[in-house]
C-alpha cells in the first residue's frame, strides 16, 4: 500500500476530530446564550436600569431572532457554501457578544442580543451539516453523541454559568466568554473545515419570507404571552398572523419547484417522527428547567452557583452518557435509544413533581435529577443521527435547520406553557405558592415528554427507509439509524 493511501484515513480522521471540536464549541456558544442571561437580570437592571419588560427583552430578543432565522441560515449555507456562512455567522455572533458586554444602556444591550441571535441562527444549523460531512458514516453516532452532549450541557447549564460569572466577576462576562472562543474558532474553521454545498438551487425568497414571518409571529406571541397576557391584542395578532403565514408557507412549499423546505421530507416517518419528538422534548424540558432553577433559588434558598451545582446530576449527565448513547445508536439503531431516553426524562420529571416541597431535601430530589439527566443524554445523540440520516446528503443543511427551528419553537412554547400553568395554580408570593404552581407544571412537562417518546416509537425500526429523490419523481433508498 502506498504512503498516500495509508495517509488518507489518518487525514480524514484528523479532519473529523477538528470538525467535532469546532462544531461542538460553536454549538455550545449558541445554545448557552438561550438561558445564560436569566440569572444575571437583577445585576443588569442595577447597572443599566430599565423596566421589567426591558429585562425580559434581553432574553427574548435573542430567542426571537435565533428561532426565526434558523431555516434561513441553513438555506443560505446550502446555497453559498456551508463553511463560508458558518464563518459569517460566527463572526456576527462574536462581534455582537463584545457589543453586549460593552453596552452602555438597556436598549443597546437588547439590540446586541438580537444581532447575537442572527449570528447564532446562521451558525448553529451548519454545525451539524459540517460535522456530518467530515465524519465517516460508521462513526457518526459517537460524533453526534459528543456534539449533543456539549449542546445539552450548554442548554441546561446556562443559568449556572450565568449565575456564577455574575456572582463572582460581573454580568458582562457572560458575553465576554464568547469572544476568545469565537476568535480562536475563526482561523481553525477556515483552515480545518472543508467547504460543501447543498443542491445549488436558487435561494427560495418567497419561502424564506413566509417561513421567517410565520416563525416570528409564533415565537413573538409565545415569548410575550406569559407577561403581556394571552388576550393582549398584539399577542393574539402575532399568533394568528404567524399561524396564517406558516400555513401559507406549507401550501407554497408543496407547489414550488425548489422550495426552501420540501414538504415531501415529512412523508418520511423517520423525519416526521424525530422532528415531532424533538419539538415535544424541548417543550417539556425547557419549561421544567426554567422553573426548577428558580425553585432551587427562590424556595430552597440556594445561591445561583449552589443551585447550578445541585443540578449537575441532570445537566452534567450528557457529558458522560451521550457518547455512549451515540455508540449504541450506531449498533442497535436510534429509535430504541431515543425512545428510552424520552421515557426516562418523563419519569424524572414526574418523580420531581412528587417530591418538590418548600423544604425538600437534596437527597429526595437526586433520583429525579439523575433520571432526567440520563434521559436527556440518551436523546441528544441518536436524535441528531436520525435527523441527518432521514434525508439525502444534499438536503442535510435544511433538515438540520428545520429540526433546530422546531426545537427552538418547542423551547419557547415550553416556557410559555409552563409559565401559564404555574401562574394559574400558584405564584411567587411565598414558597408554598411557588410549589403549588410548580407541581402541575412538572406533571405537564412529564406528560409532554412521554408523548414525545410515543412519537419516537413511530419512527421505522428498519435500517433502510424510502425517501424521495429531489430532482426526480422516483424514490431512493437511504440508510438511517432507526
Amino acid at each position: 500500500m502506498s504512503e498516500q493511501a495509508q495517509a488518507a484515513p489518518t487525514e480524514r480522521l484528523g479532519g473529523a476530530v477538528w470538525a467535532l471540536v469546532i462544531t461542538s464549541v460553536a454549538g455550545f456558544m449558541a445554545a448557552l446564550d438561550n438561558l445564560v442571561v436569566t440569572t444575571a437580570l437583577p445585576s443588569i437592571r442595577e447597572d443599566l436600569g430599565g423596566a421589567l419588560h426591558d429585562l425580559e427583552w434581553t432574553v427574548s430578543a435573542y430567542t426571537l431572532t435565533f428561532a426565526v432565522l434558523l431555516m434561513t441560515g441553513a438555506a443560505l449555507g446550502d446555497r453559498f457554501g456551508r463553511r463560508r456562512l458558518f464563518l459569517t455567522g460566527l463572526t456576527i455572533f462574536t462581534g455582537a457578544s463584545a457589543a453586549a458586554a460593552l453596552a452602555p444602556g438597556i436598549d443597546s444591550l437588547i439590540a446586541a442580543r438580537a444581532v447575537q441571535g442572527i449570528g447564532a441562527a446562521i451558525m448553529m444549523p451548519l454545525t451539524l451539516t459540517l460535522l456530518t460531512a467530515a465524519v465517516p458514516a460508521a462513526r457518526r453516532g459517537m460524533a453526534y453523541g459528543i456534539w449533543g452532549a456539549v449542546n445539552g450541557l450548554a442548554v441546561a447549564s446556562g443559568p449556572l454559568i450565568g449565575g456564577t460569572l455574575t456572582e463572582h466577576i460581573s454580568w458582562q462576562w457572560i458575553f465576554w466568554l464568547n469572544v476568545p472562543l469565537g476568535l480562536a474558532l475563526l482561523p481553525l474553521a477556515r483552515l480545518r473545515l472543508a467547504e460543501s454545498h447543498g443542491t445549488g438551487a436558487r435561494l427560495d425568497i418567497p419561502g424564506t419570507l413566509l417561513a421567517s414571518g410565520g416563525l416570528f409571529g409564533i415565537v413573538y406571541g409565545l415569548v410575550r404571552g406569559p407577561s403581556d397576557g394571552w388576550t393582549d391584542p398584539l399577542v393574539l395578532l402575532a399568533l394568528f398572523t404567524g399561524a396564517a403565514l406558516l400555513a401559507a408557507f406549507v401550501l407554497y412549499s408543496t407547489r414550488a419547484k425548489n422550495p426552501m423546505l420540501p414538504m415531501r421530507l415529512f412523508r418520511s416517518r423517520a423525519f416526521s417522527g424525530i422532528n415531532a419528538a424533538s419539538l415535544l422534548m424541548f417543550l417539556g424540558m425547557f419549561g421544567s428547567i426554567f422553573l426548577l432553577s428558580q425553585y432551587m433559588q427562590g424556595v430552597l434558598g440556594y445561591s445561583p452557583t449552589e443551585a447550578g451545582l445541585r443540578m449537575l446530576p441532570w445537566t452534567g449527565m450528557p457529558m458522560l452518557v451521550a457518547p455512549i448513547a451515540g455508540i449504541l445508536s450506531d449498533r442497535v439503531g436510534g429509535r430504541p435509544v431515543v425512545a428510552t431516553g424520552l421515557f426516562f426524562q418523563a419519569a424524572g420529571l414526574a418523580y420531581m413533581a412528587s417530591v418538590v416541597t418548600v423544604d425538600a431535601s437534596y437527597a429526595s430530589q437526586l433520583p429525579g435529577l439523575i433520571l432526567s439527566g440520563i434521559g436527556m443524554a440518551l436523546f441528544f445523540a441518536p436524535a441528531s443521527n436520525l435527523v441527518m440520516s432521514s434525508v439525502l446528503p444534499n438536503e442535510q443543511g435544511i433538515a438540520s435547520g428545520a429540526n433546530n427551528a422546531l426545537r427552538e419553537v418547542g423551547g419557547a412554547l415550553g416556557i410559555a406553557v409552563m409559565a401559564s400553568i404555574f401562574s394559574a395554580q400558584g405564584g411567587y408570593e411565598n414558597g408554598q405558592s411557588f410549589v403549588d404552581g410548580l407541581q402541575p407544571a412538572l406533571v405537564t412537562g412529564s406528560a409532554v415528554v412521554a408523548v414525545a417518546g410515543v412519537a419516537a416509537l413511530l419512527i421505522p425500526s428498519r435500517k433502510r427507509v424510502v425517501v424521495a429523490e429531489p430532482s426526480k419523481n422516483v424514490r431512493a433508498l437511504e440508510t438511517v439509524a432507526g
